[in-house]
């Protein structure tokens, strides 16, 4: 399975039509759509299919300048770390003592190791958050989803907050290792999230399964 392949037959369809009408219209309107052009699919450019071990779930990319990279809770290695990948941060400090926090919030070294963070809606217009809620993304990365689910197995899947749990009926249990919690912002951190270890128990579950662990 190549994402070439997926990408060129979803491009045929109806729903992926609106997607592309919806977004040539914002830009002729002159308005700045997040992340660049050429940032939109970074998920699936930096995390082969072939090589996926963990899916991460985000909402919809980052809405301020200079931050979406086109990978969920990642942002430009030139900008400040948002709250919610800091909180990320700790927990992970939190499973493995000898991990040091980076200075930058850029995670293409996870993506590259087989980490897939995914949107589940790949734009956003500047400074408007869920802004492309409902044209066309949802049912595109509900796709990817289902592919992962059916041609693989012992993938984890962390589903973090309300909006990524309901992805959960996507997913058979039995194939592959489903891990939730509240979502890493600041709002939400303290009711789930800071001491799920998920980072430790995908790595044991990876281990467990003769799969190469993450560096996180």
């Amino acid at each position: 399975m190549k994402w070439i392949f997926f990408l060129k037959n979803e491009n045929k369809k109806k729903y992926f039509y609106k997607i592309k009408k919806f977004l040539y219209k914002e830009y002729y309107l002159g308005k700045i759509i997040y992340p660049p052009k050429k940032y939109i699919f970074n998920a699936l450019k930096f995390t082969s299919f072939d090589k996926i071990k963990i899916v991460i779930l985000g909402q919809d990319p980052y809405v301020k300048n200079n931050q979406a990279d086109g990978l969920a809770f990642s942002v430009s290695k030139n900008v400040d770390i948002p709250p919610s990948l800091n909180n990320i941060y700790k927990e992970i400090k939190s499973n493995f003592t000898n991990f040091n926090i980076p200075k930058n919030g850029c995670l293409i070294k996870w993506a590259k190791q087989g980490v897939l963070l995914l949107n589940t809606i790949l734009t956003v217009e500047k400074n408007k958050k869920l802004s492309h809620k409902n044209i066309g993304w949802e049912i595109f990365t509900n796709k990817i989803i289902k592919l992962i689910n059916m041609y693989k197995s012992k993938i984890v899947f962390l589903l973090w907050g309300l909006q990524a749990k309901k992805k959960a009926y996507l997913i058979n249990p039995k194939k592959n290792l489903i891990l939730t919690s509240s979502h890493p912002s600041p709002l939400s951190a303290n009711y789930g999230f800071f001491g799920c270890k998920h980072f430790l128990i995908s790595n044991k579950f990876l281990i467990k399964n003769n799969i190469k662990e993450i560096i996180w």
